[in-house]
């Protein structure tokens, strides 16, 4: 059988290096996206020379309007799709950056949607498919301060859980990855390295990868890493929600 390719984006760094490489390994050809030309063409290189795949690079800013569609019409065709690309915005919401806000959310979620609903078809057509989408655990609760970001992974969480039941028996399958504080360079471009959600039990972006790849591979839904997480999403329903965004809160808020 030829190889299967899968087109990650936000591939490189972080979580998304990381489910390149795990894809890599599963002998997948590969479709890397991401802003920097120079960073991807150094990953596919080694790539190349390590597991013999073919490996295409498109260096691409998915939070500007028509990225998703530019992007399929480059690649056309993918067997697994990893939407990893997002950032964050960090602050008071009256206070935010408009245009920064807006960009967040066309990559957190209208390419994210875009790139979904293009790539779907072929995989249904085929009658095989893979589709990660990754939230967070920002996706279970409001998050004062980051109000955008979080209500842009509870788009994600929903969404995917809808098609993923629309999708059953189809052959293609939808998971949704919602990791908790994870070590990558997402709280470097927010400014919040010094939050208390980032001082303790931070995971690595390598072991988020691999229980996101396991969980795709088997066709689940959905896919919490961690016990800690798993308490704090099962917390945020048996809890009221009051006290959920006030701990939320106190979770981000930078010290004084």
């Amino acid at each position: 059988m030829p190889r299967r390719t899968a087109l990650v984006t936000g591939a490189s760094g972080g979580i998304g290096l990381e489910f390149a490489k795990l894809l890599a390994d599963g002998d997948h050809d590969l479709i890397l996206v991401a802003r920097s030309s120079a960073k991807l063409e150094g990953i596919a290189a080694g790539f190349r020379a390590k597991y013999g795949i073919v490996v295409n690079c498109i260096a691409k800013d998915l939070s500007q309007p028509n990225a998703g569609l530019e992007l399929y019409e480059q690649a056309r065709h993918c067997d697994v799709l990893v939407n990893n690309a997002g950032f964050a915005t960090y602050g008071k919401f009256a206070e935010s950056d408009l245009a920064d806000d807006l960009q967040e959310l066309q990559l957190n979620i209208v390419t994210l949607t875009e790139l979904t609903r293009l790539f779907l078809p072929g995989m249904i057509a085929q009658k095989w498919g893979r589709v990660l989408n990754v939230a967070s655990t920002a996706a279970f609760l409001p998050g004062p301060l980051m109000a955008v970001y979080y209500a842009s992974k509870a788009y994600v969480l929903s969404f995917s859980g809808a098609i993923a039941n629309e999708l059953r028996g189809s052959g293609v399958t939808v998971t949704c990855l919602a990791p908790g504080a994870t070590e990558t360079g997402f709280q470097e471009r927010a400014r919040m390295g010094d939050v208390p959600l980032f001082r303790v039990a931070v995971a690595d972006a390598s072991s988020v990868a691999k229980a996101g790849y396991s969980a795709m591979k088997k066709g689940k839904p959905l896919v919490i890493p961690g016990l800690k997480n798993k308490v704090l999403v099962f917390s945020t329903k048996v809890s009221p929600r009051s006290l959920v965004t006030k701990v939320s809160r106190a979770a981000i808020e930078r010290p004084d």
